[in-house]
């Protein structure tokens, strides 16, 4: 629960300087004890109604009304569950250069502020604009439906393969980890600051021990052999070991001569280091599906069991955001949430040819899972096209510029698109991504693909 209020609202936890998430003491065994993701648990909450909570150690800045129905046996505790009602959810300075007044209702507590009444001349917040984007009734012909996937299911007998053209490859960029350093003893005494000027012997750290002696070969048969105690872990995997290592030390040999990139002076010995290994090992294992050409069943996807397939039916919420008017939309309107490039996208799009219908995916709840740097990861793309074919074809169309992230995430959709279409229940999916002056182009594609 502590965990839960301490996260309302947050997306994501903060990040350390290797990118990874910084979980609280203790969240990590919890999660795993509880089967729960590693995402913040109050990232999904909108509201909350608790009871005899505010005399406990929280802060929670969106307290509205306070109700005290149960006898209070001291002053004290008045004032610390008033207090708790009263932090203030924005410190942003109105045109009088000072804060907006935030109140909170409250009834029943005795409290020698309370009574108090919100001053009609104190400083006003200033108004935000808000929009309200909703599902319209009468364009239920251009409703959409998705699947709500939450992992995978596989069976694997005994052949396993990798599509060479999805799978995401990994740079070795010396910019980002430094591969050498220099360091200086410290001062004897404890005073003044550390230089490197200063006096003291100036002394380089690099790689290159560890580097020497080591054979390729080697590195990819312990490779080979870390990925296949890794797949077989899994509960999707029913094949023995001695029959998957063949298969995945040929995988691991093609993997580290295509789909590395090393950027001197870095080396490729290096991928043999954290956090490279790591990489390696969840992009191979994300990647790696049954031979479905050998007589393996395809890799299926696993549908969430407390909830049924989510649609535009459900959209219903404000936004401060900029919005856009469509047509081919379910929606009334788009949220934006840059300053051109996404309106331009829904307008291409509203405007093809190719479209029947499709929506922006904000407040959807429509999300691609995948594994990186040891996490959990949902991806949110940007649109669902419905195709304006008789079946039922959809293309995932993401406008993305620059993603450090761009083909770990292009890699997971594809995997998704895969599954889904190989269980069949959904109609036929598609995966683009692509920049702006390309989105005809892809929808074009897509509907190629489809009649061919």
């Amino acid at each position: 629960m502590r965990f839960t209020l301490d996260t309302i609202g947050k997306t994501q936890w903060a990040k350390d300087n290797q990118g990874r998430d910084i979980y609280p003491e203790g969240f990590e065994q919890l999660a795993e004890k509880l089967d729960r993701p590693l995402h913040p648990p109050g990232r999904d909450i909108k509201c909350i109604i608790s009871v005899g909570m505010l005399t406990e150690g929280w802060d929670c800045s969106t307290v509205k009304h306070i109700i005290g129905i149960r006898p209070f046996q001291s002053q004290l505790l008045c004032e610390q569950v008033v207090g708790r009602g009263l932090r203030r959810r924005s410190y942003d300075l109105t045109e009088d250069n000072k804060f907006a007044e935030e109140t909170a209702t409250i009834f029943g507590v005795p409290f020698e502020v309370v009574p108090f009444k919100a001053n009609p001349d104190g400083a006003k917040r200033k108004p935000e604009k808000r929009h309200h984007v909703y599902s319209v009734p009468q364009k239920s012909q251009y409703r959409l439906e998705f699947p709500r996937v939450e992992g995978y299911t596989q069976a694997v007998q005994n052949r396993v393969t990798v599509d060479w053209n999805e799978i995401a490859s990994l740079t070795i960029d010396p910019f980002k980890i430094a591969p050498e350093v220099q360091v200086k003893g410290t001062l004897a005494n404890n005073q003044g600051r550390p230089t490197v000027s200063g006096p003291g012997k100036l002394k380089s750290i690099d790689l290159n021990p560890y580097r020497q002696g080591k054979r390729l070969q080697e590195l990819v048969f312990e490779l080979a052999a870390d990925l296949t105690r890794t797949y077989c872990a899994s509960d999707q995997c029913e094949a023995p070991p001695h029959i998957l290592f063949p298969q995945l030390r040929k995988i691991c040999d093609r993997y580290l001569t295509e789909k590395i990139e090393v950027v001197e002076p870095a080396h490729i010995f290096d991928v043999f280091l954290s956090p490279y290994y790591g990489w390696v090992i969840e992009k191979l294992s994300a990647a790696i599906h049954p031979d479905t050409t050998a007589g393996e069943a395809a890799e299926i996807p696993r549908y969430e069991a407390h909830r049924g397939n989510g649609s535009t039916d459900e959209i219903n919420f404000f936004t401060g955001k900029p919005v856009r008017e469509v047509v081919k939309s379910h929606l009334n309107c788009i949220v934006a949430d840059t300053d051109q490039w996404e309106q331009a996208a829904a307008y291409i799009i509203d405007n093809h040819p190719r479209t029947q219908s499709f929506v922006k995916n904000e407040r959807l709840d429509f999300t691609i899972p995948y594994f990186h740097n040891g996490e959990d990861h949902d991806y949110i793309p940007d649109f669902i096209i419905r195709l304006n074919t008789p079946e039922s074809n959809y293309l995932i169309l993401e406008t993305k510029g620059w993603d450090e992230l761009r083909e770990v995430k292009k890699a997971a959709a594809q995997r998704w698109c895969n599954a889904i279409n190989a269980d069949g229940k959904q109609g036929y999916w598609q995966y683009v991504m692509t920049g702006l002056i390309k989105v005809k182009e892809g929808i074009d594609q897509a509907w190629e693909r489809v009649h061919t």
